[in-house]
C-alpha cells in the first residue's frame, strides 16, 4: 500500500489580530500536516484560534507569516482572485449556524456551489440529485431552510460542502447546536460520506468525547497546536 500523502501543510505559521494597538497572537508558529483522504480533528477550548486556523486552510483569512500548500499549491502566495477560485472548486464548508441561504430550497442551496464554479446543467442536476439521495433527503427538495428540522438543514449543508466533490472539506462545531441524538447521527453521516468520496475532512470541535471516530486528533491551545497526536485511529 503506498503512504498517504498530505494533502495540507503548514509551515511556521502565525496569525495576529490587532485592537486599537494591542497586537493578539491567535495562532504562534504552527506547522503541521493533514492526510490525504483522512477524518482528522482539531480540538481546543472556545477561543483556542480553532476556527481562525480553520479560516486559514478554507481561505477566508490570510496569514501574518508563514506558508500553507494545500494539494501542491502555496495558497499563501495567491491573489485575491487566484484564492476566490482555489476555494469555490476545491474547499466545501460545514457551519455551525448551517449558513443556508433562507430564499433558496433545499435543491438550490445544494446545487449553488456547482454554479459557481459554472459546472454545466445536466452535471449539476445529476450530482444534485444523487447527493440528495446520499443524505437522505428525497421529497424534501421544495423546503426552503425555514422549513427542514436543525438536523436536516446540516444534511443540507453536507450535501453542499460534497456536491462539488472537494478536495476538503471544513467542519467548525457542525453539531454544537442540535441535540445529542441529531448530533450522532450528522457525525455517522459525515463519517460515511467522507469514507464514501474520499475526501479529506477538517473537523474542529471542543467535544473531546468524540475523538474516537478520528483518524487523527490535534490539540490547540491558547494558539500552539500540539505536536503530539493525541488520537490515532486503527485502520
Amino acid at each position: 500500500m503506498s503512504p498517504q500523502l498530505d494533502i495540507v501543510t503548514f509551515s511556521h505559521v502565525k496569525k495576529s489580530y490587532y485592537l486599537g494597538e494591542n497586537e493578539i497572537k491567535a495562532l504562534k508558529e504552527i506547522t503541521f500536516s493533514v492526510k490525504a483522504k483522512s477524518f482528522t480533528f482539531i480540538v481546543g477550548k472556545s477561543g483556542s484560534g480553532k476556527s481562525t486556523l480553520l479560516n486559514l486552510i478554507g481561505a477566508i483569512d490570510s496569514l501574518s507569516a508563514g506558508n500553507i500548500i494545500i494539494n501542491g499549491v502555496d495558497i499563501s502566495t495567491l491573489d485575491d482572485n487566484a484564492l476566490s477560485d482555489f476555494r469555490a472548486k476545491h474547499i466545501g464548508h460545514i457551519f455551525q449556524n448551517f449558513n443556508l441561504i433562507p430564499v433558496l430550497n433545499l435543491y438550490e442551496n445544494i446545487e449553488y456551489p456547482l454554479l459557481m464554479i459554472h459546472e454545466e446543467k445536466a452535471s449539476r442536476e445529476k450530482k444534485v440529485k444523487q447527493i440528495i439521495e446520499d443524505v437522505g433527503l428525497q421529497g424534501l427538495e421544495q423546503h426552503t431552510p425555514s422549513q427542514l428540522s436543525g438536523g436536516q438543514r446540516q444534511r443540507v449543508a453536507i450535501a453542499r460542502a460534497l456536491v462539488k466533490e472537494p478536495l476538503l472539506v471544513l467542519a467548525d462545531e457542525p453539531s454544537a447546536n442540535l441535540d445529542s441524538k441529531t448530533s450522532t447521527e450528522i457525525l455517522e453521516l459525515m463519517i460515511k460520506m467522507q469514507k464514501r468520496s474520499q475526501t479529506t475532512f477538517i473537523f474542529v470541535t471542543h467535544d473531546r468525547d468524540i475523538m474516537d471516530v478520528a483518524d487523527e486528533t490535534y490539540l490547540l491551545k491558547d494558539g500552539v497546536l500540539e505536536q503530539e497526536v493525541l488520537e490515532v485511529k486503527n485502520v
